[in-house]
This record gives structure tokens, sequence and C-alpha cells, in this order.
């Protein structure tokens, strides 16, 4: 059965500068650090970055969640990432941002206040 999210994994061009600016980003270093790949724990899940493939916005995004969207996607852009999709709510007080961060990944965030988070524990 499938448990949740558990992972989501970036491929960056160059591991040292993505892994300086994600721990500006999440706030924390990150607990598994190897050339073939960086770990960060966030809020019970993973971002892994990888050192190859090429980044880009195609595909599946993944969101993670924050308190106060508008805060987030300020600080953000302010650490060097750009708005791919602004904020938008998308009903009954959810709202969703995607962001583009430097190495070109989709970077999804959302305020959910229905996400019940102790539930998951």
């Amino acid at each position: 059965m499938i448990q949740g999210l558990r992972t989501i994994k970036y491929p960056v061009a160059d591991l040292g500068k993505a892994k300086a600016w994600f721990a500006d980003v999440f706030g924390c270093a990150p607990y598994f650090d190897q050339p073939f790949y960086v770990g960060f724990a966030i809020g019970g899940f993973e971002l892994g970055l990888v050192p190859d493939g090429q980044p880009g916005t195609q595909g599946a995004t993944a969101f993670w969640g924050v308190d106060c969207i508008e805060e987030e996607v300020s600080r953000i852009v302010g650490l060097g990432a750009s708005i791919l999709a602004p904020i938008m709510e998308v009903g009954e007080g959810i709202k969703v941002a995607e962001l583009q961060d430097p190495f070109g990944n989709v970077l999804g965030l959302i305020e959910n206040p229905q996400f019940d988070l102790a539930a998951v524990r």
C-alpha cells in the first residue's frame, strides 16, 4: 500500500550551490551529504538533490506545506527563485504557488488549512 509522500528528488547541475540554496530555503542543513546525493529532512519528508540529469519544469510537481504562502513566496523569491505560477486560491482557503528554483526545477508551495498534520504523525 502507498503510505504517502516520502522523498522528492531534484536534479541539479551544481550540487554545492543547490545544497546551500535549499539550506537557506528550508532553514536546515542536510542530514545526508555525499557527492552523489544530498538529503534534507523537511517536516517528515525528504528533499533529495542529485548531481545528474537535467532540471526542468515538466512532469510532477511536489507541493511543500507552508503556514503563510505570501511570506514564503516573498522569502524564497528573495533567495533567487522566480515565480512560475503566482499565488492562487483553489478553493476552501487553500492557496498554491509554483516557483522555479535557480537550478531549473519547480518548487511548489501550498497553504492548506484543511490539512491536519497531527493526523499524519
